[in-house]
C-alpha cells in the first residue's frame, strides 16, 4: 500500500496495531464522548497499555523507545478516527513528556518519567490570556525565596492539565530581566495538588471535546529550587525546541484527520446514487477527491522525512513549520470537501463529516497559528534580514 511506502516492518506493524485499536475501541465511543464533552481515563489507560504515553522515551524510564516516524504514525492513526484521543497522546508526548526528557536532570527524569509513561499525564503551561504566540509577553512570575521559587499567574488552554490522570505540568515563568531589557524565562515542574495551584477543566469547546483542556492558576505556589527544569533563563530556548518537535505531532493530526475525512467522503461518494450513478463518477466530486489524495500523498512523504531529520538531531525549525502549516491546512480542505460531498447529511451529527470539520480548526491555531508558521518560515529563509 502507498501509505506504507518507505516504512520498515516495525513501523507498519505499529500502524496496524494502532489503527485496529482506533477502529475497535475509540470509534465506538468517540461520538458519545464528544457529545458529553467527557475525557476518557479508560481509553487513555488503554493507550498507555499500547505504550503510547512514553512513545520516544527510553525503556529504562518505562518508555517504548520508538523512533520519531513511528510516534508520528501512531498520532496519525488516532487522528484518522478521533482528534480528541490523538490530541491526548500528541500533547502528552511532545509537550508534556518531551521537556522533561530532553531538559530534565537524572533525578527529575527518574522521578517523573516512569509515572508519565505508564499511568499519568503531564501538561505544558505556556499559553496565557495575554500571551499565546507572544511568549515574550508572559505574565506569570517566579520569585526566588531562599531554597524556593514562588509562582504567581495563570495559564489557559493547557491540554492534559486538569483531569484525574494528570500528575503535573511544566510551567514557563518570568524569573528576572536580561541585560538587553527582555524578560528572563525559566521552566518549572509543578505537581497538581501543590498548595496554591489549581487546575480547572475548561468546557464549551467546539472541537476536541473529549480531550482535557485546563486553566491553571498560581497563587503564591512554592516549589523547591530543584523543580527548575534545566538552567535559569533557559525557558525560552526550551519552549522553542519543544514547539519545533510539537509541530510535527500537530502535522500528524492534520494528516490523520485529512485521511479520515477523505476515506469517509470517498466511501459515501461511491455509495450515494443520483440519476442512477454513484456521485463519485461526477467530475465535480471526483476532482475534489483527487486533489485531497494528491495532498495527502505529498504531505505524508514530507512529514515523514522531517521526522527522520528530527531523529538525526538536525534543526527542523523551518521544516517543522512547513509540515505543520501544510498538514493543518490540508485537513481544512479535506474536511470541507467531506462536508460538501455529503451535502445536507454532512451538517448532521449523525455523520462523522461534521466532527471532522469541527476538529480540524484547532490545527490551524494550536502550537502557533498558520500566520505564525508563515512568519517562522519567512524568518528562516531570510526575509527580514
Amino acid at each position: 500500500m502507498p501509505i506504507n511506502r518507505n516504512l520498515n516492518e516495525e513501523q507498519i506493524s505499529l500502524r496496524n496495531i494502532v489503527r485496529k485499536f482506533a477502529e475497535e475501541e475509540i470509534r465506538l465511543k468517540s461520538k458519545e464522548l464528544d457529545e458529553k464533552e467527557e475525557f476518557s481515563s479508560d481509553l487513555t489507560l488503554k493507550m498507555a497499555d499500547l505504550g503510547l504515553l512514553g512513545a520516544f522515551v527510553p525503556s529504562k524510564y518505562g518508555g517504548s523507545e520508538l523512533d520519531y516516524v513511528s510516534y508520528i504514525i501512531a498520532v496519525e492513526e488516532l487522528a484518522r478516527v478521533d482528534g480528541s484521543q490523538a490530541s491526548t497522546i500528541a500533547a502528552h508526548n511532545s509537550l508534556g513528556t518531551g521537556p522533561l526528557y530532553y531538559f530534565g536532570n537524572d533525578e527529575q527524569k527518574s522521578k517523573y518519567l516512569p509515572l508519565i509513561t505508564s499511568k499519568h499525564l503531564w501538561g505544558f503551561g505556556l499559553t496565557e490570556p495575554e500571551a499565546g504566540s507572544d511568549a515574550g509577553n508572559t505574565q506569570t512570575t517566579a520569585v526566588e525565596d531562599g531554597d524556593f521559587w514562588v509562582i504567581n499567574g495563570s495559564k489557559i488552554f493547557i491540554t492534559n492539565s486538569a483531569n484525574e490522570l494528570t500528575l503535573g505540568s511544566t510551567v514557563l515563568a518570568v524569573t528576572g530581566e536580561r541585560e538587553n531589557g527582555k524578560k528572563e524565562l525559566s521552566c518549572f515542574i509543578v505537581e497538581n495538588g501543590t498548595p496554591g495551584f489549581t487546575a480547572n477543566e475548561m468546557h464549551g469547546k467546539m472541537m476536541w471535546r473529549s480531550s482535557n483542556t485546563g486553566e491553571l492558576h498560581f497563587d503564591n505556589v512554592r516549589v523547591h529550587k530543584s523543580a527548575m527544569l534545566g538552567k535559569r533563563g533557559d525557558g525560552f530556548k526550551q519552549m522553542l525546541s519543544t514547539l519545533d518537535k510539537g509541530r510535527l505531532s500537530i502535522a500528524a493530526m492534520g494528516l490523520g484527520l485529512a485521511q479520515g475525512a477523505f476515506d469517509y467522503a470517498l466511501k459515501y461518494a461511491k455509495e450515494r446514487l443520483t440519476f442512477g450513478k454513484a456521485i463519485s463518477t461526477y467530475q465535480a466530486i471526483a476532482f475534489k477527491l483527487a486533489d485531497v489524495e494528491m495532498g495527502i500523498e505529498m504531505a505524508r512523504n514530507y512529514l515523514y522525512d522531517v521526522c527522520r531529520m528530527a531523529e538525526e538531531g538536525l534543526n527542523i525549525t523551518k521544516e517543522g513549520a512547513i509540515a505543520k502549516l501544510n498538514c493543518s491546512e490540508l485537513a481544512h480542505i479535506s474536511a470541507n470537501h467531506c462536508v460538501q460531498i455529503l451535502g445536507g447529511y454532512g451538517l448532521m451529527k449523525e455523520y462523522d463529516a461534521e466532527k471532522y470539520y469541527r476538529d480540524q480548526k484547532l490545527l490551524e491555531i494550536g502550537e502557533g497559528t498558520s500566520e505564525i508558521q508563515r512568519l517562522v518560515i519567512a524568518r528562516e529563509i531570510g526575509c527580514f534580514e
